[in-house]
């Protein structure tokens, strides 16, 4: 049986406990051959990992495999308590046969120019290290936005699309910059690949929609969501949910396929606008021009009121929707659709209880409270300049 080691780094997060649990827990996520390679795998990670061994033994944890044709083989599993600021890399990665880089120090909205540098220099120390030590594979994770938020946007958008990012979210060209410096990597060559005919290098890239957990929403979905929360920009794009588990399991089959490319990852579909607010709930959203919407966006993400970065505006007017065909072909299947994302992403309440028929009914009655509510104020204010005149 041949041998494939494996080194996660940023083992710790929220998703690289999912990616290692679903590799050491068992060998079956996606449809492989008999001859499937026995994985060793070596978490990274500068936080503390003490609980990852038992993690990938709770089966409530991780996402569980639908697919179960083969016998199972329980992957070997160490962990490094590891600095990739000053660790030796090419040491570290040595014999290595994929590299899955999932340490980072920027979110959607965290990120300054400072964390932006920092970042881009831990990767590049990265890309140096698998270099000198000979790593032929590197999985990464970027995201959907980097094809932009545009009004001639197809629905859905597929890998064989241009990335056109907008320019005004910072974090967005940090994933376009770390996405072009994997692919400067892996399209260039050390004397040991050109000399060599069987190892080559190849780069999976993949990028995913907002990403939800139970009970809690990812930074990208958050500031998605308090964007278009109370005063919005005009626009009703659709919207997409990725469950944490279900990125793992593509990171997965990036490991066991060893995809050379980009692969985007969301469920099928997607939630229709007035599904979406369905959804969400009755709530008084005032409706604006985008670049309204964009000053006030800056001023609560200048005081740290929300976490709505100016440049995420536009993801919230114009469809930013991706294809998942090109991952399904390789053994890939969601275990949550959008809506089941979205759904165990948010503490279960009164509203996610009630039945649609009676959500539409409180909806109606929520949008007539306002707007009665509406005539009542306008009716005053008129009243009030037309006895004003009178005296």
């Amino acid at each position: 049986m041949s041998k494939m080691r494996v080194i996660v780094s940023g083992a710790a997060g929220v998703i690289g406990r999912r990616v290692v649990a679903q590799l050491a827990q068992t060998q079956q996520n996606i449809r492989l051959h008999r001859d499937q390679p026995q994985l060793h795998i070596t978490a990274i990670d500068k936080e503390d990992m003490t609980d990852l061994a038992g993690m990938s033994e709770n089966p409530n944890s991780v996402r569980r495999p639908e697919s179960a044709s083969s016998s199972k083989r329980q992957a070997s599993l160490i962990t490094k308590k590891v600095d990739l600021q000053t660790a030796d890399l090419p040491k570290l990665f040595s014999k290595a046969d994929i590299v899955i880089h999932l340490a980072s120090t920027a979110t959607a909205s965290t990120l300054d120019p400072v964390e932006a540098g920092r970042e881009l220099l831990l990767f590049r120390r990265t890309l140096d290290a698998l270099a000198e030590a000979e790593v032929p594979h590197l999985i990464v994770i970027s995201s959907a936005m980097v094809y932009g938020a545009r009004h001639d946007n197809p629905i859905p958008l597929t890998e064989d699309m241009p990335a056109r990012p907008n320019l005004d979210f910072r974090w967005v060209m940090q994933k376009y910059s770390l996405e072009q410096l994997a692919q400067e990597w892996a399209q260039s060559s050390t004397l040991f690949f050109e000399l060599s005919s069987e190892r080559s290098r190849s780069v999976t890239i993949l990028r995913p929609t907002a990403v939800v957990t139970e009970g809690q929403l990812g930074h990208l979905a958050a500031a998605l969501q308090a964007t278009r929360s109370k005063i919005r920009a005009d626009g009703d794009p659709p919207a997409q949910y990725l469950h944490a588990d279900d990125l793992a399991a593509a990171v997965t089959t990036a490991v066991y396929t060893r995809y050379n490319g980009i692969l985007n990852v969301a469920p099928d579909g997607w939630i229709p606008p007035d599904q979406l607010a369905e959804l969400e709930g009755p709530r008084a959203r005032l409706r604006v021009p985008a670049m309204v919407v964009k000053v006030v966006n800056a001023l609560r993400w200048r005081w740290r009121f929300a976490p709505t970065p100016p440049g995420v505006v536009a993801y919230t007017v114009h469809s930013w929707i991706i294809a998942n065909d090109r991952l399904r072909e390789l053994g890939w299947t969601p275990a949550y659709s959008n809506e089941e994302a979205w759904v165990v992403s948010h503490d279960p309440g009164r509203w996610e209880s009630l039945t649609l028929s009676r959500r539409k009914i409180l909806t109606a009655v929520a949008v007539g409270a306002v707007l009665t509510a509406g005539s009542i104020v306008a009716w005053i204010i008129s009243w009030i300049k037309h006895h004003h005149k009178a005296q």
